[in-house]
């Protein structure tokens, strides 16, 4: 027997039944009750006023006991959360519950109102947060002494964590000079030119062991990405909504048009002289960074799954530059786990817009990527990076690029605004 929240998805209740559903009369569980309100108030517009009002109105210890459960669906989680419909009895059950989505919490911290403020910093959940603190430093109603409490603390954190990693201070000034000098290029989205692979000398069973390795920890996944086509990471205009394209694929020069075979345009009249009898229809150039990368292309698209996950770990930089852009996320993060990708390579992954976000997520589990700031200053200039993270790493910034950041409008608000903040409070202290 279908539930009922599949048959008012459908459509297929009555009139009366889904008036009913609108005022929360339905005989079902409490859960399944606030996913169908929800539905209605979101996707309805006969219905969803009432069942708008009934949200507003529904039993508090029942939602909370909703809020808190980790199976809630994300619709119903998101719509709680929200500012406009979040009530003061249920936050800290949504802050307790991991289900919720975090960029939802980070946009709460950042603009929600004073007893929303005072409900985070009475958490000891969000409190150890670190994301969640640094978006409510952007927050206006936080008062001075509030944020004075929040810097200092993460002053201490940031103490307390530099100090085991005392064996490695001499390593980051090697990365840093490196970093320098890839860093010299534009910060722009890259062009996958085809150059000399620095990491040619990676042993090559090491790179045997870690495909190894890796499709082992990864068979389950396997089974699913069998049967998908390779497809690159495209981004609808306007959105951050992610959809997969087939890669383009130029047409082999033997069936573009030549002199044997004219374009059959204008007839000729019988009395009229051939003109451009002899003259043969040029062929178009291509240059042979594109036909290098279109018969690239072409070798990728004719393997299996297992196969690309071969060549992302053991290809050259032009494959990994494409392999990347996988739509695939099991085949997108092989190649930043692949022993030969560069540091260079990673600073251009940092800011691609083309890449799943899991592949952005990956880069700051290396902690070698990490001590590396062209990466780091990357990755929170790139609007396809997830909020949390980029809040987590702003931190690290230098002066002038806060100043940078805080005008970059392709970011978030929030990102802007507490770049802004940490700009005026470091050029503070280096006035004293």
């Amino acid at each position: 027997m279908p539930r009922m929240i599949d048959l008012v998805r459908k459509s297929q209740m009555s009139a009366n039944m889904m008036q009913a559903a609108a005022r929360g009369a339905l005989a079902v569980q409490s859960g399944e009750m606030l996913e169908i309100l929800v539905h209605l108030a979101l996707h309805n517009k006969v219905f969803g006023e009432q069942a708008r009002m009934t949200l507003a109105g529904w039993d508090e210890k029942a939602s909370a006991q909703v809020a808190a459960d980790p199976a809630t669906g994300k619709e119903v989680l998101t719509y709680l959360v929200s500012p406009k419909n979040l009530r003061p009895a249920l936050l800290p059950a949504l802050l307790q519950n991991p289900s919720v989505d975090q960029e939802s919490l980070l946009e709460l911290a950042a603009t929600g109102a004073r007893w929303v403020v005072e409900a985070l910093l009475a958490s000891e959940t969000a409190k150890n947060s670190s994301a969640l603190m640094t978006a409510l430093e952007t927050n206006p109603r936080l008062r001075p002494n509030e944020l004075d409490a929040l810097q200092k603390r993460e002053e201490l954190a940031e103490a307390a964590e530099t100090i085991p990693d005392t064996a490695e201070v001499a390593k980051p000034e090697v990365v840093e000079v490196a970093a320098a000098d890839e860093s010299s290029e534009p910060s722009a989205i890259p062009t996958f030119a085809v150059m000399p692979d620095e990491s040619e000398s990676v042993d090559h069973g090491v790179i045997e062991q870690a495909i190894a390795v890796y499709l082992q920890q990864n068979q389950a996944e396997l089974a699913s990405a069998a049967e998908r086509p390779f497809e690159l990471v495209a981004l609808q205009e306007g959105t951050g909504i992610e959809s997969a394209t087939a890669p383009p694929v130029i047409a082999p020069l033997e069936l573009m048009p030549s002199a044997s075979q004219p374009e059959p345009t204008k007839p000729q009249a019988p009395g009229a002289p051939a003109a451009a009898g002899g003259r043969a229809v040029k062929k178009p150039i291509v240059p042979p960074g594109e036909a290098r990368r279109d018969s690239t292309l072409q070798k990728i698209a004719k393997l299996d799954i297992k196969g690309r996950i071969a060549l992302a770990m053991r290809g050259n930089k032009e494959e990994r530059s494409i392999l990347i852009s996988s739509s695939i996320k099991l085949l997108a993060v092989a190649v930043h786990d692949s022993p030969k990708v560069s540091e260079g390579e990673v600073e251009k992954f940092a800011l691609q817009k083309n890449v799943l976000e899991a592949v952005l997520r990956a880069i700051p589990i290396k902690r070698q990527f990490m001590k590396n700031y062209s990466i780091v200053r990357n990755l929170v200039y790139n609007p396809r990076t997830p909020l949390d993270l980029s809040l987590g790493l702003m931190k690290n910034l230098l002066l002038h690029d806060l100043k940078n950041l805080s005008g970059n409008k392709e970011v978030s608000d929030t990102i802007r605004k507490l770049a802004l903040r940490m700009f005026k409070q470091k050029s503070e202290k280096n006035k004293d």
